[in-house]
């Protein structure tokens, strides 16, 4: 068994770690240091805190977070699209404009629905 096989790895390890202590350790010694109240107080994705745990939630935040996962997954589909363009010829072309085409009219179905305003 050869330990320098596992010398990147361990550089990986080590370089992940620092980028992650470093900016903090920074952050803490050179950033100032002013506390206030409502720092300190909790905030849950825009709604005020509150007391009961089954306190209920808008329909409309759990729509726009599915909304957003659905085309951040189609979106994903672009980038291997895209490499691998010139291998896939005029065929790969057309099954992706099929795609494309598909993508846009969901996307317009959901905002004239009204799916994308929060008011």
């Amino acid at each position: 068994m050869n330990l320098e096989n596992y010398l990147p790895i361990l550089l990986f390890i080590l370089v992940g770690i620092a980028v992650g202590v470093i900016p903090q350790v920074l952050g803490r010694i050179l950033g100032p240091y002013r506390p206030e109240a409502h720092k300190a107080e909790p905030y849950e994705c825009g709604f005020e805190a509150f007391e009961d745990a089954r306190m209920k939630f808008d329909v409309r935040y759990y729509l726009i977070a599915i909304l957003f996962i659905l085309f951040d997954l189609e979106t994903a589909f672009f980038f291997p699209w895209g490499a691998a363009m010139r291998e896939l010829g005029l065929n790969g072309f057309l099954v992706m404009f099929a795609f494309i085409v598909e993508f846009g009219v969901g996307f317009w179905f959901i905002w004239k629905k009204g799916a994308l305003d929060w008011e």
